[in-house]
């Protein structure tokens, strides 16, 4: 997949992103502090920022963030969301080519977007502007595909209507990809249950926050939507459904 449909592929979905998707579990901050040793005296380039969610775990702990995003509606947006926190500014970058000085931050943070980037030259980038053992910390909400009749049937539904849904799922990393990116680095994993309860208009925003949804004027649009609403009503409990997930998070020194 090239660079810029990665980058510019979520350039019409913002709205939907920044109302719609999850944030992370508080549990996943309280694990970088009290396992891996991070601080909030720590300044946290935040890659891929997109909208701001990351960032905003941070900056609520009173860390010092740089957002680093190459999509500029999504970099937009994060601004205005977050521009009153005197402690974040947002840079428009990559992660191969963040525009960051050499070992200038402490902590590398990559929030569900490490699936789009070039392995090889992230971990060179990441490497050049992290200070002496400074840490890089990878992670994202992994949506649970079976254990109840809703995530099992929006499964089939992605994968019915879905423009590259397939595509786009077989690039997260496993965790033996994880640890062989860190390589000797690697200083541990951990996985918190997260989920959203969400009325239908907000399952109907988070789907179209997808790149693979098909978008108004798509001959799947619209049945695609019929079909969301027939597996909302057969599912729901008292107005909503449970929207679950995993958050896996991986952790180490890039040497």
């Amino acid at each position: 997949m090239s660079e810029l449909h990665s980058t510019a592929r979520f350039s019409d979905r913002v709205d939907d992103y920044m109302r719609y998707r999850p944030d992370y579990p508080p549990a996943l901050l309280d694990w970088l502090q009290r396992v891996q040793g991070v601080d909030a005296g720590w300044w946290v380039a935040d890659i891929g920022a997109g909208t701001g969610i990351s960032s905003k775990m941070f900056l609520d702990a009173g860390y010092r963030v740089t957002a680093v995003e190459p999509n500029a509606p999504m970099r937009a947006a994060a601004g205005r969301w977050l521009q009153a926190c005197e402690n974040f500014d947002a840079v428009d970058g990559r992660a191969d080519a963040t525009g960051l000085p050499d070992a200038s931050v402490d902590l590398v943070a990559v929030a569900q977007a490490f699936h789009w980037f070039d392995a090889a030259a992230t971990r060179r980038e990441f490497a050049r502007i992290l200070r002496p053992r400074g840490l890089a910390a990878i992670w994202w909400n992994s949506r649970r595909l079976t254990g109840t009749r809703f995530l099992e049937g929006y499964e089939a539904l992605l994968q019915t209507f879905g423009t590259d849904y397939t595509s786009v799922a077989e690039r997260y990393a496993d965790d033996a990809r994880m640890r062989t990116w860190f390589a000797d680095g690697y200083r541990g994993s951990a996985s918190f249950e997260h989920g959203q309860r969400l009325d239908f208009e907000s399952l109907r925003g988070r789907l179209m926050s997808s790149s693979y949804a098909p978008q108004a004027g798509h001959p799947m649009h619209e049945p695609m939507l019929q079909a969301l609403r027939e597996l909302f009503d057969s599912c729901a409990e008292r107005g909503t459904i449970s929207f679950d997930y995993d958050t896996r998070i991986f952790a180490g020194h890039l040497a």
